[in-house]
């Protein structure tokens, strides 16, 4: 027992380092929007570097950020050949990184000498609705930034060792690296007409986030040693295992994104533009959430399903999920009634005009909606990883392409929603995922769904009396006469305040379990 007490307090010691470092990231990764808005509006020119960026970030921070594939696998291999997060890797541990390193550099650096010479097609095949222009302009765009295939697998490398030897602080800061320079960069060239020097801005970020995770790897006793001894090696064979479903996995999950690409090219000039910002933002708090408390608990995960210890596992997912359900709830509350208020305060400036802000915000609106089934299925596919199970997640995504593509049909060509149509599907499918996830986990394990569904109830009942409360206030706040950016802040100073602290007293007076042992805490704290 007072070994899980001490396990419970590292983690959460881990969750609360890793929350501060992600914000700080995630905080630039804002500044760098906020500055790419400035400068670029929601255009054609920003719709081209959007969709050239596709690809690219799918390398970068799906299949090689922290969380994705390469990472996943990573964690889930070498945390069980470490024989604890302190220890320095042996030659075979040493002699495995240099073979996966290996492999992954060669597929990679092949994937983007593709990337760079057929652009042109791969671009009019993503965006066959787009004018020529458009087209034409986003090759531009991805040749330049193709080499960002290369890195990024080699990133996500990276990042599963450090997090292996809880190094938690460089896989989560050195993001802020590519948003630092693209900040740099285009402003200082003021006139970019065509976007070419933001794409090439991009690149060289890319390029500095994983030079800086170099040092750390070598400190921590890698050393680079290329080979390819990928016969009759047992752990490379789990590696692949588990890595080949999970990026085709991630790699369905971008097509149902190449078919939101496809329809946006429909809608008016900006759209794709709008439904970028409105994913970028609404990763800002939801992002750090899900990396505080995930990335510190899929080791463990790992460990304890290579120990058999099912008990663990339950009680580590449950407090996970309560946690992020707790927390998830408000920011759709906030979302819903401060979308508009707080785009136009960030953003509204420069290029980025009102008419972006009312599509940013629309788009925002639809996908807070996704908060609770998107936090639920990223934690438990880290138990089906923790398994050595990435089948399962992939089939689940692939059969929601053809749902993907049908709910854009509906909402967008159908019942003409526009814009709001391409993230109101995208809710829609991420609830698909995480209730056959959560289904079909039954197979590996029989998670404790009745408390944590309990638990959820409440919050449920305790959100909707603040919400209505919430949208009083504010409804009383927009009959004051202030200037637009005093108004602005001023309304979501309070309406964050009172959310907060409405939501929070109810949860306690409907004795929901999270929220209790939230005021232990700070009560302990304080004594």
């Amino acid at each position: 027992m007072e070994q899980k007490k001490v396990k419970d307090a590292s983690v959460l010691k881990a969750a609360w380092l890793i929350a501060l470092v992600t914000i700080a990231s995630k905080f630039m990764g804002f500044v760098r929007d906020m500055v790419v808005a400035n400068f670029y509006g929601a255009t054609l020119v920003s719709d081209a570097y959007f969709y050239a960026l596709q690809i690219p970030s799918l390398a970068i921070i799906i299949l090689g950020g922290v969380g994705g594939p390469f990472h996943s696998a990573v964690v889930a291999v070498f945390s069980k050949l470490i024989p604890d997060f302190d220890s320095k890797p042996d030659e075979t541990v040493n002699k495995l990184y240099n073979t996966f390193l290996t492999v992954s550099f060669l597929f990679f650096a092949f994937c983007s000498i593709l990337g760079f010479f057929f652009a042109d097609k791969i671009m009019g095949i993503i965006i066959s609705a787009g004018s020529p222009e458009l087209v034409a302009l986003a090759s531009a765009h991805f040749k330049i930034m193709s080499p960002i295939i290369l890195i990024g697998g080699i990133i996500g490398i990276y990042y599963g060792l450090l997090i292996c030897h809880k190094q938690y602080i460089l896989p989560n800061l050195s993001p802020m690296i590519l948003s630092i320079v693209v900040v740099i960069v285009i402003s200082l060239v003021h006139n970019d007409k065509t976007g070419i020097v933001l794409a090439g801005a991009t690149t060289l970020g890319a390029i500095c986030q994983l030079i800086v995770q170099f040092p750390k790897i070598r400190q921590i006793g890698y050393r680079i040693k290329p080979n390819l001894d990928i016969f009759n090696n047992s752990q490379f064979k789990n590696i692949c295992e588990l890595l080949f479903p999970a990026i085709l996995s991630s790699t369905i999950g971008q097509i149902s994104i190449y078919i939101d690409m496809f329809f946006a090219s429909t809608l008016k000039e900006g759209a794709w533009t709008s439904v970028v910002f409105a994913n970028r933002i609404f990763q800002f708090p939801v992002g750090i959430l899900v990396t505080a408390f995930l990335v510190p608990l899929f080791p463990i995960f790992s460990r304890l399903a290579g120990d058999g210890d099912t008990d663990s596992i339950k009680t580590y997912f449950n407090k996970g999920v309560g946690v992020l359900f707790f927390a998830g709830m408000p920011m759709i509350i906030l979302i819903l009634l401060l979308a508009k208020d707080g785009i136009s305060l960030v953003f509204e400036r420069g290029a980025f005009d009102n008419n972006a802000v009312i599509m940013v915000a629309e788009a925002l609106c639809y996908l807070s909606f996704s908060i609770l089934p998107y936090v639920f299925r990223d934690s438990i596919t880290r138990v089906y990883y923790a398994y050595n199970d990435s089948k399962t997640p992939f089939i689940i995504a692939m059969s929601s392409i053809a749902l993907k593509a049908f709910l854009n049909w509906l909402l967008i060509l159908q019942l003409d929603m526009g814009i709001a149509g391409i993230t109101l599907s995208t809710s829609f499918v991420t609830l698909f995922n995480a209730t056959f996830l959560g289904v079909f986990i039954s197979k590996k394990i029989r998670l404790d769904y009745k408390s944590l569904f309990k638990n959820f109830f409440k919050m449920c009942v305790a959100g909707s009396i603040t919400f209505i409360i919430c949208w009083l206030i504010g409804a009383g706040f927009d009959k004051i006469q202030l200037p637009k950016y005093i108004f602005e802040a001023a309304k979501i100073v309070i309406i964050i305040f009172c959310c907060l602290g409405i939501y929070t007293t109810l949860n306690l007076l409907l004795k929901m379990d999270y929220a209790k042992e939230l005021f232990n805490r700070i009560k302990s704290y304080k004594t």
